[in-house]
């Protein structure tokens, strides 16, 4: 497929990474890059010099374009930011936050930019500061969500502005591929499949949650702290439902996930580990490479819209 996203970025499918904070790391970003699509490295809440290391490692893994997913909330966002201006990967995806203040900048040292929006408001700032695309991301997805789902949030962003636009959240195989360029994306952003890939570094218990995942297992929590994050059900996310029904104070309910999302994917905690996923990891039904599950989500699209044309005749 050959679409504006793939002109954009250099790559040959259009497919990016989700930027998933402990699980993108370089291994996976390269081996995403290496099957055609952009690999993204997550920087969370990591120190710049992490990054920086990590974008190195990258480096030694692939020849293709990647990227880096930067969590603006982080404390050390803006260090994450030089130093990316100083490494040059081709893309920074941005999310939880405006990155207005660093746009100038990041185009200045010739780096795409693709901000993760979850409202048109929001896309349509994003294109008057000068950004390269928008990721809008439905509801559905793992980590930090906005409200509006996929279906709904995706055509309003398309016809709100010009640039390309990924269609993110819930898109799980080839028929979300298809539904996402009917709803007018230029191309999609999968994060909870590529858990489940050879490349992941995660824990195979975090792994082996996904995969044994049913359709109503991703919950959400924190609502009542503004700051909404989805991962799949367990002990953790019910003992914060029940400090959050208690109208516990803000510091308490943040304090009890502090160190979740590395107790999960690097001790395989699958109990008080945040094991964030999206709603598509009931979904998902085994471990493949990286280069097997990108060609799934674009092999047999012709397909599958003979059989819609089929079915509306």
């Amino acid at each position: 497929m050959n679409t504006r996203l793939c002109e954009l970025l250099g790559i040959e499918y259009p497919i990016i990474q989700g930027g998933m904070a402990w699980v993108a790391t370089a291994e996976l970003a390269a081996a995403v890059s290496n099957g055609g699509g952009l690999g993204l490295i997550a920087a969370g809440s990591a120190p710049a010099e992490v990054v920086r290391e990590q974008i190195k490692k990258a480096r030694e893994l692939t020849d293709k374009p990647f990227g880096v997913n930067v969590m603006l909330m982080s404390p050390f966002a803006d260090e994450v930011m030089k130093v990316i201006i100083e490494e040059k990967p081709a893309v920074v995806a941005t999310g939880a936050g405006n990155p207005g203040k660093y746009i100038a900048d990041i185009k200045a040292a010739g780096i795409k930019i693709l901000p993760v929006i979850a409202s048109v408001a929001m896309a349509k700032r994003m294109e008057k500061l000068g950004v390269d695309g928008i990721i809008a991301e439905g509801t559905e997805a793992g980590g930090h969500i906005g409200e509006l789902t996929t279906m709904v949030l995706v055509p309003q962003v398309a016809e709100a502005v010009s640039i390309p636009v990924v269609a993110a959240g819930g898109i799980a195989d080839n028929r979300g591929t298809v539904a996402a360029f009917a709803l007018g994306a230029d191309g999609i952003q999968v994060g909870t499949r590529f858990i489940c890939s050879d490349e992941c570094i995660a824990h195979d218990n975090y792994k082996q949650a996904v995969l044994k995942a049913k359709d109503r297992d991703a919950v959400v929590t924190g609502r009542s702290t503004g700051a909404p994050v989805r991962a799949l059900k367990n002990k953790l996310t019910r003992e914060y439902e029940k400090l959050e029904k208690e109208g516990a104070p803000f510091e308490e309910i943040e304090a009890l996930g502090v160190g979740g999302l590395r107790r999960a994917f690097a001790e395989g905690d699958v109990q008080m580990g945040s094991l964030m996923a999206g709603q598509s990891a009931a979904m998902v039904h085994k471990i493949e490479p990286c280069a097997d599950i990108i060609r799934s989500y674009f092999e047999g699209c012709e397909e599958l819209l003979e059989k819609i044309a089929e079915k509306l005749k």
